[in-house]
């Protein structure tokens, strides 16, 4: 049995994103996010707690649970999460009505997961972030300054004291 794809489906349905690590073929992927009630947010603020996402979020419906992005190395937030609802029709009102929003003086993007699986939780850039952190170049307070790799360069170019 096949299973028909509709073609005419919302903006607040679709995605751009496509996660390169997920396990399955690119269309189990789609089909996933076509029915997922579990939102990606990213541009967190590294020092926004789990308690003001739960707090923004339980606006657009029942809230499962909200899942820190963290980093990989030393287990502090690394400025994304998960955020799973228990419907999907609750998860389209947060992509609806918080995507684009401020949350600690950031505007924080929201879309489409295709499911929290245990690990996701840590950022996969090299350092232990996330990949976008790690090539930053300006500086950004919210974000623990530079990128890694502007912080590593700027230290090698620093004059040691005796």
């Amino acid at each position: 049995m096949h299973k028909i794809h509709v073609k005419h489906k919302s903006a607040l349905d679709q995605t751009e994103y496509y996660d390169g690590k997920f396990q399955g073929r690119k269309e189990e992927y789609f089909d996933a996010i076509s029915t997922s009630s579990t939102l990606y947010v990213g541009n967190l603020s590294f020092y926004t707690f789990e308690e003001q996402v739960y707090e923004l979020f339980a606006r657009a419906g029942d809230l499962r649970r909200v899942i820190m992005g963290l980093d990989r190395t030393t287990r502090t937030p690394c400025g994304f999460c998960f955020v799973e609802f228990y419907t999907r029709e609750d998860a389209k009102n947060a992509m609806m009505y918080i995507n684009g929003t401020r949350l600690d003086d950031r505007i924080i993007r929201t879309d489409w997961d295709a499911g929290f699986k245990e690990g996701r939780q840590f950022g996969r850039g090299r350092s232990g972030g996330q990949v976008r952190d790690e090539v930053r170049v300006n500086f950004d307070v919210g974000r623990g300054g530079f990128g890694k790799e502007m912080q590593r360069q700027l230290k090698q170019h620093t004059v040691q004291p005796f």
